[in-house]
């Protein structure tokens, strides 16, 4: 009545199962060197955008301070 009844700890355990067939398919990729598709979008992306800061650093430059 003046006490709390102790109650059991509660946790959720997900299972994580081993693949034989995919873990072999993962060693070979690292052999070949394969790459994800997401690292080259980023040398892309940023290629793209060191052009557009260039471009716009370029035409300030010209109609503002400009070589007279």
């Amino acid at each position: 009545m003046f006490f709390k009844k102790i109650k059991p700890r509660s946790f959720e355990y997900k299972p994580r199962f081993y693949n034989p067939g995919q873990d072999e398919e993962e060693k070979r990729k690292r052999k070949l060197g394969f790459r994800s598709i997401k690292k080259r979008s980023k040398r892309k992306g940023s290629i793209i955008y060191f052009a557009i800061i260039f471009i716009i650093v370029l035409y300030l430059f010209l109609k503002f301070g400009g070589v007279q």
